[in-house]
């Protein structure tokens, strides 16, 4: 069963009058925890695509890049988009939702961070009022300053990335410290890890530019050593 038929499943029954709590609370577990993460991008996605002012065709196709939405599934992700986009519900109440979804995971929350990033950066450029959008999301999911500077740092190309930024270290931390972080950022970018951690596939490949990123910033700490 294509993943967006078990999205519209859901979005059936919040139109039969169920809460999107109860909703939420029957995809707290793997594999239908897939289900909610993607709702979750979407509804902020979209809620976030408006925050520049216009929502371009290049945010749109960031989904399609994010999720792998094949031609069949395009009317169910469209659907998803602009309803989220419609919902007079603000992005806080949407962010405060997944909060409470994802509770204490907080890997999980850099995953959905990441794919925000994504979509922000479609167009090319970083607004002020996204760059706001994310900050507050960030507070509300309670992601360490560290975690979020790190991904925004990945994604917004101000300035050639600091590899100690990335692996979300302090600059004095010793080689043994930055090799610790770099180890577990690629345990925790898996594949299998991702998926485990509820993450549809069609999301996984936001992880092959936090690998290369990662690796890269350990080959300059680890060159410096050297």
């Amino acid at each position: 069963m294509s993943i967006w038929t078990r999205i519209n499943e859901a979005l059936a029954a919040l139109a039969k009058g169920e809460s999107l709590s109860e909703v939420f609370e029957r995809l707290r577990t793997p594999p239908e925890r897939s289900v909610a993460f993607t709702i979750a991008v979407i509804a902020l996605g979209a809620k976030m695509a408006k925050a520049d002012g216009l929502v371009t065709r290049d945010e749109v196709t960031a989904f399609r890049e994010v999720f792998h939405i094949a031609p069949q599934d395009e009317a169910g992700a469209a659907r998803v988009f602009n309803l989220a986009r419609q919902d007079a519900a603000g992005f806080e109440d949407y962010a405060q939702r997944i909060r409470n979804l994802f509770s204490e995971d907080h890997a999980c929350f850099c995953d959905l961070m990441e794919g925000l990033f994504h979509i922000a950066m479609a167009d090319g450029e970083f607004h002020p009022n996204e760059d706001l959008f994310l900050e507050r999301v960030a507070e509300i999911w309670q992601m360490e300053p560290a975690r979020f500077q790190a991904i925004k740092t990945r994604f917004v190309p101000d300035a050639e990335p600091d590899p100690y930024t990335v692996l979300g270290i302090d600059p004095a931390a010793t080689q043994d410290e930055a090799r610790k972080a770099w180890r577990q950022l690629v345990r925790d970018t898996h594949p299998d890890a991702m998926i485990a951690r509820g993450l549809p596939e069609e999301a996984v490949k936001i992880a092959e530019k936090k690998m290369i990123d990662v690796n890269k910033a350990w080959e300059v700490i680890s060159g410096k050593a050297a």
